[in-house]
């Protein structure tokens, strides 16, 4: 029996419910991310004896993977838009004893791009961009003409990578901070060439969404923080999460550590945006997750375009569709992730469209165990990842 994902809900913010004593540190169960009313996004509400089992194995879980006694950052896991476990740890901003919980924004690095994705799509629901489109037709002085607005969602544009291009001779002065702007003017400027022919091949680049970033800006005559905050943070509820994109401000955000603790400090690169330098926690990206499940906030035609892969030019599991990583194996089965890491940002965003399953997890301190995520999402869906420990469920 089919079970609808979309029920009415009463409220036209969201909030969440909390079970827990101060909803930071992991005891809560059943928690609810309610939406505005116009995208009814809901499902069905869990079973305590359900959530009571899955959250003690996502405990021992997170406990065996993570050792919060050294994790920096959070931790969240929920099934049909309702947290079944969350844990947050480690300082945003050591040097100022400032503890992260669960209302600290940190860095998600490139885990921005799928918020940028869905900016740039929803933008093509309300006709004002056309995913096939050239660049050039946003951008007049982008000086591939082959290059479409589609191809650097999914990352087939063959550019370089601005952080690499920068390192080239004469290309740019470091002492310099480095916009968006920058980015576009040194492409039609200088030598930068291609890595290969646009549309050929796929090619991660974080240069796609820096220039993603100025067709929002076209598209909506606003910055492309402001453009993010009124089409996707505010209306969702999303009330700690934002776009940094002023260096003069750094002192102000969560701050990033080697996995000692050293703090790492902010350099040139640090002011392009688009690409990453979204500040977010993992209960504002399960609201936004939750979204993308409502026809009303990302049409059907665009929510199959983003969740299908586009490189088949060499065999394999990999792939990638617009704003987000794939797994796709033979049994016909698809799993969809995108993980960052900046500095020492690292981020994992796991959506897992079948078993309507959220995995969410940021580090500000420099680790793996961010990406232990792809372990868990086997638990709850037919993904055939080796699972060598016993993690005890029973």
């Amino acid at each position: 029996m089919k079970i609808s994902r979309y029920i009415p809900i009463l409220s036209l913010f969201i909030f969440f419910s909390c079970n827990g004593k101060d909803g930071k540190n992991g005891n809560n169960q059943n928690d609810t991310v309610l939406l505005a009313e116009k995208y009814e996004v809901s499902f069905p509400k869990l079973d305590s004896r359900y959530t009571e089992k899955e959250r003690a194995f996502v405990e021992n879980f997170y406990n065996k993977h993570y050792n919060p006694k050294d994790f920096s950052g959070g931790f969240l896991v929920a099934k049909n838009g309702q947290i079944i476990y969350e844990n947050y740890s480690g300082y945003a901003y050591k040097e100022k004893s400032d503890k992260i919980n669960a209302d600290k924004p940190i860095h998600i690095a490139s885990v921005s791009k799928t918020l940028t994705a869905v900016c740039v799509l929803k933008l093509v629901d309300e006709g004002k961009i056309k995913l096939d489109n050239s660049v050039k037709n946003y951008l007049p002085s982008f000086p591939h003409k082959e290059t479409t607005v589609r191809m650097l969602l999914n990352h087939r544009s063959g550019l370089r990578n601005y952080a690499y291009f920068t390192d080239d001779k004469g290309v740019w002065n470091k002492k310099q901070t480095l916009t968006n702007q920058d980015v576009l003017n040194l492409l039609a400027t200088k030598p930068i060439g291609l890595e290969s022919r646009p549309g050929t091949r796929f090619g991660y680049c974080n240069t796609n969404y820096a220039l993603l970033a100025l067709i929002i800006e076209k598209a909506t005559g606003k910055k492309y923080s402001a453009a993010m905050n009124e089409m996707i943070f505010k209306p969702l509820g999303m009330k700690n999460t934002f776009v940094f994109d002023d260096l003069k401000k750094k002192d102000e955000v969560s701050q990033s550590y080697k996995n000692n603790y050293l703090r790492l400090a902010f350099e040139f690169l640090d002011q392009v945006y688009g690409d990453k330098n979204i500040y977010s926690t993992p209960r504002d990206l399960l609201k936004f997750e939750t979204a993308t499940y409502s026809d009303a906030f990302l049409s059907k035609k665009m929510k199959a375009e983003m969740f299908k892969g586009y490189s088949y030019e060499t065999k394999g599991q990999r792939n990638y569709g617009l704003g987000i990583r794939m797994l796709e194996f033979e049994t016909g089965q698809k799993y969809f992730f995108h993980n960052g890491w900046w500095h020492g940002n690292t981020s994992s965003l796991v959506t897992l469209r079948k078993e309507n399953v959220t995995i969410i997890s940021l580090s500000n301190k420099y680790t793996h165990k961010t990406y232990q995520t792809k372990k868990l999402a086997a638990h709850f869906g037919d993904y055939p990842f080796k699972f060598k420990e016993d993690i005890g469920a029973e």
